[in-house]
């Protein structure tokens, strides 16, 4: 059975970023973004839809996501579809389906702040697959607003 797993996007953020840091150390950013379609419906009226969506970065990629983007930032994300689910406080089922950024590079500067010294792309980093860090750290973002 043949499958792949490759997600591209482009958008805003829409708060600043969410850094967190593993037990063991590890940097995990949330990037909570805004990714805009306009269309022309059956009566050629331009409309737009949003899709909210959240990018989940890991390491120095993280780190340098929370330094130099915020809330407005536009940005280009190359990564992954994942899934997880849990239980919630209250026992009831709850999923999110995530993009596990592999890439993140910075589009230019947002509203309300002026550019950043910032390089124009952020090297893809190596990204280890050791299932324990993200087991410790997908545990602790149960609360994320993301859930279905």
């Amino acid at each position: 059975m043949a499958s792949y797993n490759k997600v591209l996007l482009m958008g805003n953020l829409t708060k600043d970023p969410e850094l967190r840091y593993t037990p063991q150390g590890t940097a995990v950013a949330n990037l909570r973004m805004a990714v805009n379609r306009k269309y022309r419906d059956k009566n050629q009226e331009l409309k737009e839809e949003v899709c909210f969506i959240t990018a989940v970065v890991w390491n120095k990629q993280a780190e340098t996501c929370n330094q130099y983007l915020h809330k407005g930032s536009s940005c280009f994300v190359e990564g992954r579809l994942q899934s997880r689910s849990w239980e919630d406080n209250t026992g009831a089922k709850r999923s999110v389906i995530e993009v596990r950024a592999e890439r993140v590079q910075f589009m230019g500067s947002g509203p309300g702040k002026p550019p950043a010294a910032a390089p124009a792309q952020e090297p893809a980093e190596e990204l280890s697959n050791e299932p324990s860090t993200e087991s410790t750290w997908l545990g602790e973002s149960e609360g994320d607003a993301n859930e279905s």
